[in-house]
């Protein structure tokens, strides 16, 4: 087994983001490396928001982002072309087939590796679905269409918000497995925001937001 590099693949400076009416994310820092970090955190404490801001998908009011140096102010397409995020209650590909779908991811991250997303969508018994479009898949189905996008992705950093909420047992064992051997020797980065870390994982750090 390769031990991890110990070079920060994200470095999060002095990030701040409030809603109008709560203090949420205020002068935070953190370097992220290879490997898996858990953002952990009650409701309402603003985990899927932290994603968002990291893959850049909500602007943050104050601070700096830089993935393998690349400056997400100043080098967007360079930094998001770094980063997988599928936000699992959006529908804005609903219209999108499954394999459209992970088609579209194909042409956004430079590393993605189809035969990862063959054997992932196999593992998630996703075989049935390739040809629906995902508005026609229940939420697990829906989540699972994400989660074998991330791991084919090859992005040095994947975000994933809750993956094992409304999976079944088989398909939580499989992803787990998946990102057990994945982490290994790995130079990708996960992060992985949810109420306590995942069964089995060795997690490279804990980013805890509060209850």
């Amino acid at each position: 087994m390769n031990p991890l590099q110990s070079t920060p693949i994200l470095h999060v400076s002095k990030l701040h983001f409030n809603w109008p009416a709560q203090q949420l994310i205020t002068d935070f820092s953190a370097d992220i490396l290879p490997g898996i970090t858990l953002v952990k955190g009650g409701d309402g404490r603003g985990k899927s928001t932290l994603l968002r801001l990291l893959a850049g998908a909500l602007p943050a009011q104050s601070g700096r982002l830089q993935i393998n140096g690349m400056d997400l102010q100043t080098q967007p397409v360079h930094y998001k072309n770094q980063v997988f995020w599928a936000d699992p209650r959006s529908d804005k590909f609903d219209q999108m087939s499954v394999l459209d779908y992970f088609q579209c991811q194909q042409r956004s991250h430079p590393h993605f590796d189809d035969t990862v997303r063959a054997d992932a969508a196999a593992g998630l018994g996703l075989a049935e679905h390739l040809n629906k479009q995902l508005y026609m898949l229940s939420t697990g189905s829906k989540r699972k269409v994400f989660i074998a996008a991330a791991f084919a992705s090859g992005a040095a950093l994947t975000l994933l918000d809750e993956p094992f909420a409304a999976v079944d047992a088989v398909s939580i064992g499989f992803m787990l497995n998946w990102l057990k051997a994945a982490q290994s020797g790995s130079n990708r980065a996960w992060v992985i925001a949810d109420y306590v870390a995942p069964d089995g994982l060795r997690l490279r750090q804990t980013l805890d937001l509060g209850d």
